[in-house]
């Protein structure tokens, strides 16, 4: 492998993927591609096998998400979601969930129960979706107050009823989605956040000013950690402790993903991961990162006749260009010469990370999808 840190790299589509998922068993991967998900078998074969397409959009998938039963959902620009059951034949059923909103969908996330989900949305909307049994159907209820802009992402508490969510106005907010007769009220008794939680409820609000584009609960620590697309991230508890750390290389983020109770990893337009640890109460700091491009030897450009064609002499006689093209293909912005050039197994922006190999708390290994249409399983 010609990457560091790099497990395997899979160039699955032409397009970008904006969203991946895999089974909880990880034999099947689900990822975005234009208007369609893909489904591969996933057996860290030589390469994944295409074994279903699910076709029922007409607009870009924004996301995908497989509940801990095997459903898999998406939700799309043409402001639907649909929940596809899978049939023994290898196919799979798709119903359409009621979102009721007149925007694109722009996020989704099982909750861990997998008996209901999140559709966050254009709309200013988050609805919160479960299954009528009397009517055969998905429907929904939403959140609306105070959300003033597009949300972009979402995630679940373990408990079930505690919503993270960031977005475009420049809040994180966390909400309860508990729905009667589906939850119960022991799932959260004792809880930190509060005592009551009525549906859609606001339980905090954090302003951080910058669009939020990723959000994650570490519910064993009661902690939520947040990227933002200045390029920082931020984790925040019950008590309203914040603790911001900013990426290395000032790029925005549009992933984050913890590793334990004390590692989160960040990642975005900087093409590879970054691990952030805590370093104290409240204190979180730069660790390393992973597959990085190494830094490549280089040297000043060249003056004089040194930048003419060889075939080119001192009075200007002759072909100019071939060289000199050749030259400036290799200038960096610092007005170097390159002479050795390492890649990172993404060669465009990383867009989620999830989770691939766990235990006991801490993740080994961890897979990112990107814009160059690769998914890559990273070792931590």
């Amino acid at each position: 492998m010609p990457y560091q840190s790099v497990a395997a790299v899979y160039k699955l589509v032409k397009a970008p993927i904006y969203s991946h998922c895999f089974s909880q068993d990880k034999s099947l991967l689900a990822v975005t591609c234009k208007n369609d998900c893909l489904v591969y078998r996933f057996d860290n074969g030589p390469a994944p096998q295409l074994v279903a397409t699910l076709a029922n959009h007409d607009k870009t998938v924004t996301a995908v998400d497989i509940s801990i039963h095997g459903r898999i959902l998406t939700c799309s620009q043409d402001r639907n979601a649909y929940v596809w059951e899978p049939l023994s034949d290898g196919t799979y059923k798709p119903t359409l969930v009621l979102l009721r909103i007149n925007r694109a969908a722009t996020c989704v996330s099982w909750a861990p129960n997998g008996y209901k989900f999140a559709v966050g949305s254009s709309a200013r909307i988050i609805a919160v979706c479960y299954y009528e049994q009397e009517n055969n159907w998905w429907v929904s209820k939403h959140i609306k107050k105070p959300i003033k802009s597009t949300v972009q992402c979402l995630s679940w508490h373990a408990n079930g009823v505690l919503l993270a969510s960031g977005g475009t106005d420049g809040f994180m907010r966390i909400f309860s989605g508990f729905i009667k007769g589906l939850d119960n009220k022991e799932s959260v008794a004792g809880s930190p956040w509060g005592e009551k939680f009525p549906f859609g409820s606001l339980i905090r609000e954090f302003y951080h000013g910058s669009y939020i584009e990723d959000v994650q609960w570490r519910s064993s620590v009661e902690k939520v950690g947040y990227v933002s697309h200045e390029g920082a991230l931020t984790v925040v508890d019950y008590a309203n402790n914040h603790a911001k750390v900013n990426a290395p290389d000032g790029l925005p983020f549009n992933a984050l993903l913890w590793i334990n109770d004390h590692e989160i990893l960040c990642a975005g337009f900087s093409n590879h991961p970054v691990l952030f640890a805590e370093s104290g109460a409240n204190q979180w700091q730069f660790a390393k990162d992973i597959d990085k491009v190494i830094a490549s030897a280089s040297s000043p450009i060249a003056s004089g006749n040194e930048d003419l064609d060889e075939s080119e002499d001192a009075n200007g006689n002759g072909t100019f260009g071939i060289s000199a093209l050749r030259k400036f293909k290799q200038l960096d912005l610092k007005g170097k010469v390159s002479t050795d050039v390492k890649e990172t197994a993404h060669e465009n922006t990383i867009t989620q990370l999830l989770p691939y190999a766990e235990a006991n708390g801490q993740v080994s290994k961890v897979s990112a999808c990107g814009l160059d249409g690769k998914v890559v399983i990273y070792n931590i």
